[in-house]
């Protein structure tokens, strides 16, 4: 039947006009939507699954809509070929709740770095997220990621970076994946990821006659903060960070111990708190609540400059870090001494991997050894002196 048919328009409950040799198929008049008038609202109902469902299938001028299309529309919808807007509603919510319980590699990193504490280190890891991760593994599950995606990763990383700064990434991506694991938000990784092999660790020290330098140079220099801050790395192997974030009231000096806040993004930790290390406090300024401070008393974020001009006038050599070459010179001290184990040695430098540690154990193997073949020398002096005696009485005898 065809839209030229004469419609016998009946009213029908809730306001609807069945329109007559069309079956199921019905209107309501409404205000035309941009222009002045009354249009007719098309309505279908029909049993689906034992239910009666009215579907609103278009408007008469706004989408065009006529009798013989809304009655086709119907059929469709009868047949399943189309879905309602109840169904294409739940489809959506259904495929919305599935794409929020889908972790994507980029959904796991946000949380990841949302968890870490807002400082340098997180800056430089999103940073390395941001550049080599998120472009090839954005949109992927960890599921989805391949042995050869990393491989791949790796290979091209290495042609232009350091195996330092690959081995990097590569750390990022394993922390990220099981740090969802960890949170039950995703299966890990099925495959353990290869990383190059790192030879570039250095241990920075110096001499007796450098040290001397150094503190002389501190100690006329007029850049009050900066010479403190290096004596300070020195006395207690502060982190050049710790230095900057510590206050004044980590400093007990009732129990003898300074508390270090977060060290490298860890627990907070406490380390002895010298003579040394308390003189030198003790006699320093208080012009806000950090230790360090600006001219104005607020926290004291930068102090490179200063520090590397000390570092020249002491003579130092050019790589010589002033402040994580210090922690290294504290170290070594320590090690080279033979009166510190390795375990204690960790706990000083606040190490959260022994193998961190590890670097300095040659020095108190050498100290070691040196005393070793102290005993030996010693040992051997008197036995040539009993030797030497027993060759006298005989020679007198004779």
């Amino acid at each position: 039947m065809n839209d030229t048919k004469k419609e016998t328009e009946t009213k029908h409950k809730k306001g609807r006009i069945k329109v007559e040799g069309y079956q199921g198929v019905f209107y309501r008049e409404s205000k035309r939507i941009g222009k002045s008038g009354i249009e007719k609202v098309y309505y279908v109902v029909f049993k689906k699954n034992g239910k009666l469902i009215e579907e609103k299938v278009g408007r008469q001028y706004a989408d065009d809509m006529t009798p013989a299309k809304a009655s086709l529309i119907r059929g469709r919808l009868i047949e399943g070929n189309i879905d309602t807007r109840r169904e294409k509603k739940e489809k959506k919510d259904a495929e919305k709740q599935a794409e929020d319980n889908r972790w994507t590699f980029d959904k796991l990193a946000v949380k990841y770095f949302g968890s870490r504490p807002d400082n340098k280190s997180r800056k430089i890891d999103q940073g390395r997220y941001e550049k080599f991760l998120k472009p090839l593994f954005e949109l992927k599950q960890p599921s989805e990621i391949a042995p050869l995606d990393v491989d791949r990763l790796r290979i091209n990383l290495l042609k232009a970076k350091s195996p330092q700064t690959v081995k990097h990434v590569l750390n990022l991506l394993t922390w990220i994946v099981n740090f969802g694991t960890k949170n039950n938000l995703c299966p890990g990784l099925a495959f353990h990821i290869k990383k190059p092999e790192v030879h570039n660790i250095t241990t920075e020290d110096l001499t007796p006659d450098q040290l001397s330098s150094l503190i002389k140079i501190i100690d006329d220099n007029q850049h009050l903060q900066a010479g403190q801050m290096m004596k300070l790395v020195l006395f207690t192997g502060l982190r050049r960070g710790e230095l900057f974030k510590l206050q004044w009231k980590d400093i007990n000096y009732d129990r003898g111990f300074i508390t270090i806040r977060q060290p490298k993004g860890g627990k907070d930790q406490q380390i002895p708190l010298n003579p040394s290390a308390r003189n030198l406090l003790q006699d320093f300024p208080k012009l806000g609540p950090y230790v360090f401070t600006d001219k104005d008393g607020k926290q004291l974020k930068q102090i490179s400059r200063e520090a590397k001009r000390i570092k020249e006038a002491a003579g130092l050599p050019e790589d010589f870090r002033p402040f994580h070459g210090l922690r290294h010179t504290y170290a070594s001290m320590l090690a080279s001494s033979g009166q510190v184990d390795m375990y204690t040695l960790q706990r000083l430098m606040t190490h959260k991997d022994p193998r961190m540690t590890q670097r300095y154990a040659h020095l108190r193997d050498e100290t070691l050894q040196k005393a070793s073949n102290l005993a030996g020398e010693i040992i051997g002096q008197i036995g040539k002196k009993e030797h030497d005696k027993v060759v006298g009485m005989t020679s007198k005898g004779k």
